[in-house]
């Protein structure tokens, strides 16, 4: 739902939040599988084979923990759910009382796909994908007042629905 403030808009997004990836939870678990088998090699094996399973374990770890950043990493940009605050090159993010506030630089730019709108920085790589959106209009609306158009309440196409008494 669009609404149009003095100095923008706020919009309700209604697609759903992105769900986190049971991947890592898997991968999380054997790691703790893993740990526990190396406690049992630590008491059972020789040294050297203690410590080689040990080394598995750090390793392990390691790429488990580089996968979980490259995770958050993705999700970090998608916005899906919650309430936007759109002005001229900002958006403020409204999702479950946390807020996020983001400043459009100079070289970015807002681009439509549909009912979703993405955000690329000078080099076109994707900085945010924002979707949820009602309508095609509601992300057009988005996209001009994120560029610095204004919008008057002429812009906006008003429904009147009749009431039978």
């Amino acid at each position: 739902m669009l609404k149009l403030t003095d100095d923008g808009a706020k919009i309700s997004l209604q697609g759903q939040p992105p769900s986190g990836d049971n991947g890592l939870f898997w991968f999380g678990s054997a790691l703790l599988v893993g740990a526990v088998g190396v406690a049992m090699a630590m008491s059972l094996l020789p040294e050297r084979l203690s410590i080689g399973a040990l080394a598995l374990l750090i390793i392990g770890s390691f790429f488990f923990n580089r996968q979980r950043q490259q995770r958050k990493k993705q999700l970090s940009g998608v916005i899906s759910s919650g309430v936007l605050w759109v002005r001229a090159g900002e958006l403020v993010h409204d999702s479950n009382g946390k807020r996020d506030s983001i400043q459009l630089s100079e070289g970015d730019k807002v681009t439509l796909f549909g009912e979703q709108i993405q955000i690329l920085d000078a080099n076109d790589n994707r900085k945010y994908h924002i979707s949820g959106f009602d309508s095609v209009q509601e992300a057009k609306a988005a996209q001009a007042i994120l560029q610095g158009q204004a919008l008057s309440k002429r812009h906006v196409n008003i429904k009147m629905q009749d009431s039978a008494d």
